[in-house]
């Protein structure tokens, strides 16, 4: 049996008035299954060749956020439930860390769909330039 979810791409704008982004992330909300998780994967180098004096450590510090909200660790989304915390999250944000537009579909495994959206969405394809390994 499939469930419905959202998701969201979770991107770093290091220059937010150039508009170059790169994703890092997916946030994946399924409400039938009480799931709500966030995987990041930074590519620094990618991320440096948009703004070589990007704060690496601010932006990691976003993106744990991000994943830390997603979890019952103490925090301050701790007491609000899963669909409050995903309408937090993907809030729109003039920032450097930013989420995209909610999309849906249906799965019988969120999890797995989660690292799907991950190699189709965030992870570099490999041999997309004859020569290359990426």
């Amino acid at each position: 049996m499939k469930d419905v979810y959202e998701y969201a791409i979770i991107r770093v704008v290091p220059r937010v008035e150039r508009g170059e982004l790169i994703n890092v992330g997916v946030l994946l909300y399924c409400q039938p299954r009480g799931y709500l998780c966030a995987r990041v994967e930074l590519d620094e180098a990618r991320l440096h060749a948009l703004d070589a004096h990007v704060d690496l450590d601010g932006v990691r510090h976003a993106l744990g956020a991000y994943q830390r909200s997603c979890t019952d660790d103490a925090g301050p989304l701790t007491e609000e439930p899963l669909g409050s915390r995903f309408r937090w999250l993907t809030a729109p944000r003039s920032t450097i860390v930013q989420t995209g537009p909610v999309h849906a579909g249906l799965t019988a495994d969120p999890e797995a769909e989660l690292e799907h959206l991950m190699d189709r969405l965030v992870r570099p394809s490999r041999g997309v330039f004859p020569g290359s390994d990426r």
